[in-house]
């Protein structure tokens, strides 16, 4: 655990078996409450890991509330421990819901649709495989729900809460105006990028999150603190960076789907991915969910934008360039 700013802890707890390696939580400590931001899995190795940083600052869980960023299990995972020992939960609206509809079974059986829908179906996986079910939290929360605007106030800190859905859809920040900082979850982070996953057909997704990203671009920051390697002193590069990065997606699955129509499976085991496989059989099934979420977002935006068809046979989608494009 390092400061990062006065009263500002930044607590790495390692996430096993998983990609992105670890965490980074924030601890932001005042005289009259302390605020967690995420917590990572619902595992017994993280749960040490925040509680050894709790006990570090000397701090009080009834004395501390704790906010998630957004659903994903790295970052809600032990809410639920946590507001079962009295701890008050923050998190967006929309997120907070879909957290507590994942303790439900239902939700999850939905992703067998999804392995038909994307042509996952000859790759043999389950949605018990995903993170997300494995080590998201097991029992509802009692949310204290936020919004766009709404306030937090930490002593020396006063926090403007701002919605940047995309990684997921009720994704949410802080904004400290005074003091140029802000905590961003995973809506920006430097050196990889944000897996931006398919959420369904009622809006494109992607560009809900170039949105966002156009929307934090234009504010006044000097720490972007992200929750996945490192703290951003130029958001406005990064920013550029990302945009750039999912421009040359688009390009690539658009070379793709030129001259042939292909299933979401078929597309996302040609699509170029910064991991450590040589080919798509290699992916861990979990790999394989998330490569196939992203290109599905990036599909229907290029259908949303005239720029591709689709088609179901068999409960399968296809995709191809549109003759005209």
């Amino acid at each position: 655990m390092i400061q990062v700013y006065p009263n500002i802890y930044q607590l790495e707890i390692p996430l096993p078996n998983n990609p992105l390696k670890a965490i980074n939580s924030y601890i932001i400590v005042s005289e009259d409450r302390n605020l967690i931001i995420d917590t990572g899995f619902n595992i017994e190795i993280c749960r040490d890991a925040l509680m050894k940083g709790v006990q570090e600052l000397g701090i009080d869980l009834k004395k501390t509330n704790l906010l998630i960023t957004h659903l994903h299990s790295d970052h809600s995972g032990l809410a639920a421990a946590l507001n079962q020992e009295g701890v008050k939960v923050y998190a967006g609206a929309i997120d907070g819901n879909m957290i507590n509809e994942m303790t439900k079974r239902e939700y999850w059986e939905k992703f067998e649709a999804y392995n038909t829908l994307f042509g996952l179906g000859k790759d043999g996986i389950s949605f018990e495989e995903h993170p997300g079910y494995k080590y998201s939290p097991k029992k509802p929360i009692d949310f204290d729900s936020l919004r766009e605007g709404d306030i937090l106030d930490l002593g020396e800190y006063v926090f403007q809460v701002v919605d940047i859905p995309g990684h997921t859809p009720g994704h949410i920040g802080l904004y400290e105006r005074k003091h140029k900082l802000f905590f961003g979850g995973d809506h920006i982070l430097d050196k990889i990028t944000p897996n931006i996953a398919f959420w369904g057909f009622d809006q494109d997704i992607l560009s809900v999150y170039f949105n966002s990203l156009k929307k934090v671009y234009g504010y006044d920051i000097d720490y972007l603190f992200t929750a996945h390697r490192n703290v951003l002193r130029d958001h406005k590069r990064r920013i550029d960076e990302l945009l750039q990065h999912h421009k040359k997606r688009l390009d690539e699955i658009m070379e793709i789907i030129k001259n042939e129509r292909r299933t979401v499976r078929d597309i996302a085991a040609r699509m170029h991915w910064d991991l450590r496989y040589d080919t798509w059989e290699d992916f861990p099934g979990p790999q394989k969910w998330f490569a196939a979420g992203e290109a599905m977002s990036h599909l229907e935006h290029l259908v949303s934008v005239g720029a591709a068809e689709k088609a179901k046979e068999n409960g399968i989608l296809y995709y191809q360039q549109k003759p005209s494009f």
